[in-house]
Parts: structure tokens; C-alpha cells; sequence
């Protein structure tokens, strides 16, 4: 369903090089460096100028490289890079001024680049062992969507599927990949629903419209 709405498959194989070989990293680094430069120029004076390369990698490093403190007060940050973006000083023509470097095209949906990919495995805090989303969806290599799949002659697919991102949440598992998404999805076969990070299991909402009317 999402490559026929136009998001681009990667192998879980793929992902990984996106992230230089590292499960403890989340963010597809070089992706996003791309569009960070795709995205992003400064004005000056009536001229159009390039962000540095050395501002393009402290804005990667900035999302993809954080220090993990706790789970609610890091994906606030993280939120507010998403949703303003990143002000860096550049020095154009010996004028040194901050200029606002954003992430996402949030105007121009069309100039961003969407991405899927399943068992993406990464690294649980403080440990070599690794745990394995489903499915991953990311926007500029930025992984904004995570994707927990049942089968849906379990008892309590639903329920699983919640709690299965629950437990991942936890602050010895991958909570510093919580920290980046920002839409959590649960589903089995014609039956989903939603949350965010942090959303207790009893607030997570159904997703009306179904997954089987969207083909």
C-alpha cells in the first residue's frame, strides 16, 4: 500500500548501509544529509548561497546523534527540530548571521523523499542486542512512523501489537528511537489503530476509515 502511494522500498539490508553499518543509529544519515542540501538556502543580499557542509552535519548530527535523557523531555526536542527546524550561523560575504535550517518540506510535501522498509533492527540502549520494528516508514531518512504487525487470528492482536510498542518504549530497550517518531500504528490484517509516543493503551485510538478499504 505505501509504495502505490508512492513511498520507495529498502531492504532491511539497504537501511542499514543508510546508517553506515550502525544498529545504534536510527536516522538514514546519508538520506538526509542529501535533502538537507536539497531542501535548505540562505538568502543574502538578492543571492542564493548553500549551507556549509560543516552546518549540514551539525544539523544531522543534531537529530540523529542526540543525547538520550528521558523518553518525554528527548522527543520534545526532537519534535521542536522537526517542526522548526535547526538556527546555524554561517559567515556569507563577512556577514555573520544565524539563518533557520529546516528538515522537512512541510509546505512543498512533494520535494521530500518517503521511504519504507521493514525489520529494522536496531540497538537496544546500552547493549549489543538488537529489537526489530516491523515496519519503518521515514520522510528525508528521518523514521517518523512505526509499524507493529499481528497476526490476526491471535487472541488479542490489537492488544499485542500496543504492547509490544510499549515494552519498546522502556528505558533499558530502544526509547531513543521513540524519540523520533511521531506516529505508532497497530495492525492486523483489516483492524488498526493509532497512537503516538508515550500514548498509554487505553487511549490509543481506532483507525476508522480500516486498512482494507484502501486496497
Amino acid at each position: 500500500m505505501l509504495q502505490n502511494i508512492g513511498y520507495t522500498y529498502i531492504t532491511p539490508a539497504e537501511a542499514l548501509a543508510h546508517r553506515q553499518g550502525k544498529r545504534s543509529k536510527v536516522v538514514l544519515e546519508d538520506i538526509l544529509t542529501a535533502q538537507l542540501h536539497q531542501l535548505n538556502q540562505i538568502e543574502h543580499r538578492g543571492k542564493i548561497h548553500p549551507f556549509s557542509d560543516a552546518n549540514i552535519q551539525t544539523a544531522v548530527a543534531a537529530i540523529s546523534q542526540f543525547p538520550y535523557d528521558a523518553l518525554y523531555t528527548t522527543s520534545a526536542q526532537i519534535y521542536d527540530l522537526l517542526v522548526l527546524g535547526k538556527s546555524l550561523e554561517q559567515t556569507i560575504d563577512g556577514d555573520k548571521k544565524s539563518h533557520q535550517l529546516k528538515y522537512i518540506n512541510w509546505e512543498n510535501p512533494a520535494n521530500n523523499v518517503y521511504h519504507v522498509t521493514d525489520e529494522f533492527e536496531i540497538e537496544r540502549l546500552n547493549s549489543t542486542q538488537t529489537l526489530r520494528p516491523d515496519l519503518v516508514v521515514c520522510i528525508n531518512g528521518i523514521p517518523l512512523v512505526a509499524i507493529e504487525c499481528k497476526r490476526p487470528d491471535l487472541n488479542d492482536a490489537m492488544g499485542d501489537a500496543i504492547s509490544q510498542h510499549l515494552r519498546n518504549h522502556r528505558p533499558d530497550e530502544i526509547p531513543h528511537f521513540f524519540c523520533v517518531t511521531q506516529f505508532l500504528l497497530a495492525i492486523a490484517q483489516n483492524s488498526a489503530q493509532y497512537g503516538t509516543t508515550y500514548t498509554d493503551k487505553e487511549f490509543w485510538a481506532v483507525w476508522k476509515e480500516g486498512i482494507s478499504s484502501r486496497g
